[in-house]
């Protein structure tokens, strides 16, 4: 089988090449859902000449279906909680604190290990660009949407390489434009679209994000 991307640095080229008209403007940030989000989204900042940064995002799952977002932590204190669901579920307000807990354990850690002591980027009144490495339920990306409108950013827009259709579709409910250059109707996961889906690493993160920032700098 013919895999359309070969890494995800061809991956994120390719999405670049489909948001060319965000660049070059004074109000865009690129967000990277790490780890390999980060990758793609490097590419697409480099491309539209636009800052950098990882938003960091750790989705609460149900207890029993981890799978099924139930709310997000985001960097800065942001908790975003889907109250109809934990009614209609019936889950304690104490299970839920203890699950924030716990991930939020892990997004101190990486906002520690990819941004050492440098604040993230202010996204308010501006345009995000919301990027990860491919998209199946949608659901962490559901979750990263709502945390980040937490902060009011003028316009969002979810940008993947690749995704199922049906998601596409319902986080185009969610956000002001949602860009998939492939949406295949035999999806299959994220990792079939892909020659090389092997796991980024934090290094590479902080790698790609040092870059990123000293060349904002020097520019």
């Amino acid at each position: 089988m013919v895999r359309p991307f070969k890494n995800r640095t061809e991956a994120g080229r390719v999405l670049a090449s489909h948001l060319v008209g965000y660049a070059n403007r004074s109000d865009l940030a690129v967000l990277a859902l790490p780890r390999g989000g980060v990758p793609v989204a490097f590419e697409v900042a480099q491309a539209l000449d636009a800052p950098l940064d990882v938003f960091l995002v750790r989705k609460l799952g149900t207890p029993g279906q981890p799978e099924l977002a139930l709310g997000a932590i985001a960097g800065g204190g942001v908790q975003v909680v889907n109250w109809p669901l934990v009614e209609y579920l019936g889950i304690p307000d104490r299970v839920i604190d203890n699950i924030a807990a716990h991930e939020r354990q892990e997004l101190e850690r990486r906002e520690r290990a990819y941004r050492d002591d440098r604040p993230p980027i202010e996204v308010r009144n501006r345009t995000i660009i919301l990027i990860d490495d491919g998209l199946a339920t949608g659901s962490t990306m559901a979750a990263a949407i709502a945390a980040l409108k937490q902060r009011q950013p003028s316009r969002i827009v979810v940008a993947v390489p690749v995704a199922p259709a049906s998601t596409c579709e319902r986080l185009r409910e969610e956000v002001d434009e949602v860009i998939c250059p492939l949406s295949p109707e035999e999806f299959d996961g994220v990792g079939r679209w892909y020659e090389d889906f092997s796991q980024t690493s934090d290094d590479e993160v902080r790698s790609l994000l040092d870059q990123s920032y000293c060349q904002a700098v020097t520019t």
